[in-house]
């Protein structure tokens, strides 16, 4: 899988440079560079095709089993104290960590994208609140505008570019280094939005295919709404 970065106050440069980091962001890009087009494909049509519209839950899952592998921390606690650490919730969680550095992939609506961009900073400061780790560096994982429209995602998610553009106003909050990691687009194939009964659901187009497949863009009258598209459906971006 191809993807684009953003360095916020130096990122790129202490994960390529300093020692602490540098095989903790190899095996980073290495799980990122391997997740190749076929097996997200696959994924999606074994397991979320019937159930999901976009290719959010399906990237998530690989991801998971991905960083596992690496012996990642999933799903870690910020805080130790028992009333920020709901394990129904992952308000106060990051997707993953290890090495200090830690992770937020990031595929929900939009209104979250500030929270999404602070999760790391409190993963790494220090807190009045008893932390359960403590970071140095924060990675935040979103789908780029043109993953947005092929992976079929809604269109309220939060993507790429806006993240991006919360850098700047954000700064002195935003106070450890960031670097924002935009995944592109697949090549080889495409989401359609299709409806099926009171909802839209997905479906693979390979891109070389000669079939017509009603694909309804943002910009059309039908939206998500219309066939029974709700809220819940668009947090699907948290990992489980």
């Amino acid at each position: 899988m191809e993807f684009r970065i953003y360095s916020h106050r130096n990122a790129l440069t202490i994960l390529e440079n300093e020692p602490e980091f540098k095989e903790a962001w190899e095996e980073i890009k290495h799980i990122l560079t391997t997740l190749d087009e076929d097996t997200l494909r696959k994924c999606y049509e074994d397991n979320f095709q019937t159930k999901n519209k976009s290719l959010s839950t399906s990237i998530n899952s690989l991801l998971k089993e991905r960083f596992k592998d690496f012996s990642w921390s999933g799903e870690s606690a910020i805080f130790q104290d028992p009333h920020y650490d709901d394990p129904k919730s992952d308000y106060w969680r990051l997707d993953f960590a290890k090495d200090d550095i830690s992770i937020e992939v990031a595929f929900n609506h939009a209104s979250a994208t500030a929270w999404n961009l602070l999760k790391p900073v409190l993963a790494s400061e220090l807190n009045h609140v008893r932390k359960a780790i403590q970071t140095k560096i924060g990675i935040v994982v979103v789908a780029t505008s043109e993953m947005k429209k092929a992976g079929n995602f809604d269109g309220a998610i939060g993507y790429y570019e806006k993240y991006v553009d919360h850098l700047k106003p954000l700064m002195n909050q935003l106070s450890v280094p960031l670097l924002i990691i935009g995944l592109e687009a697949p090549k080889s194939f495409k989401i359609a939005k299709t409806p099926k009964g009171n909802k839209l659901k997905g479906l693979v187009v390979l891109l070389d295919e000669n079939v017509v497949v009603e694909d309804f863009d943002d910009d059309d009258d039908v939206t998500d709404d219309d066939y029974g598209y709700n809220e819940e459906d668009l947090q699907l971006a948290m990992l489980d």
